[in-house]
């Protein structure tokens, strides 16, 4: 057996997220169905961690055990079988749909995990404030005038933090809400604004939930401070509505040393 990590990156509009799930489609299915076809074995990735429904990745890791091509049979001839890293991306990438792409495959320790051994993940959130055809579905549309000023403080606030209940989608099964927040801060774009932030760790449905609750701020709904009652309340119904997907993009996955993104590409 060898260990592969694959870097991609997918569009998630019409998906249900990454992980597979009965009766939907979803980006991890997809890549499976592809990867089983050009080695001709049965394939399960497993992802760095998943993303909900619309949810785009502009890099996500994902890695794979491969069985060795079988040896023939003493005295048979030998099937003609194309090694894995001489099928890499290409092969790949002609059997995935135009919303998924596999950037690169390298062979990695055998005891490398994609999911266990990342110890930061960055996510994006972008919002603009005119109608523009080519930002639709990957952007969120939002007519309101926002604080930038005043949202930043609050996001100051978020990091201050390390238990999310409150932002967190209810009915989850994780042994613990608690996450370190490295990086949270809206930036000014030229057609909008985006919110970046970077943790050890995410809880299901938090970006969404923080920006929801950010929004709140820019709006002046609230003021930064009562930021701090919603998350020491760890009631999920006291913090802001979750925003769409559309504008939610993974955009970068860190790893623990020794690295396994240094591994030897295909």
């Amino acid at each position: 057996m060898k260990r592969y990590f694959i870097e991609l990156s997918y569009d998630g509009t019409r998906y249900h997220g990454w992980q597979i799930q009965p009766n939907a489609i979803t980006v991890q299915e997809m890549l499976d169905k592809a990867l089983s076809t050009v080695l001709r074995q049965p394939i399960q990735t497993v992802g760095c961690g998943r993303t909900d429904t619309g949810v785009h990745a502009t890099e996500y890791f994902a890695h794979i055990d491969v069985h060795d091509a079988p040896q023939p049979p003493e005295g048979g001839v030998e099937e003609a079988v194309v090694p894995f890293p001489l099928q890499g991306v290409r092969g790949l990438n002609a059997l995935l749909p135009h919303d998924i792409a596999v950037k690169r495959i390298f062979e990695v320790a055998p005891e490398a995990h994609a999911r266990f051994d990342a110890v930061k993940r960055s996510y994006e959130y972008h919002i603009h404030f005119e109608k523009d055809p080519f930002r639709h579905g990957y952007s969120w549309l939002l007519r309101d005038k926002l604080d930038i000023e005043l949202m930043n403080k609050a996001a100051a606030i978020v990091m201050e933090y390390t238990d999310f209940s409150c932002f967190s989608k209810s009915n989850t099964q994780v042994k613990t809400n608690n996450c370190k927040i490295v990086n949270a801060r809206w930036e000014q774009t030229l057609n909008g604004i985006v919110f970046k932030i970077s943790a050890d760790r995410f809880l299901r449905n938090m970006v969404r939930a923080i920006v929801g609750t950010l929004i709140m701020v820019g709006r002046r709904e609230i003021a930064p401070a009562q930021v701090r009652d919603i998350i020491e309340s760890k009631n999920r119904s006291k913090a802001g509505t979750s925003v769409p997907a559309c504008g939610l993009y993974l955009t970068e996955v860190k790893y623990q040393p020794p690295n396994p993104l240094k591994g030897s590409e295909i």
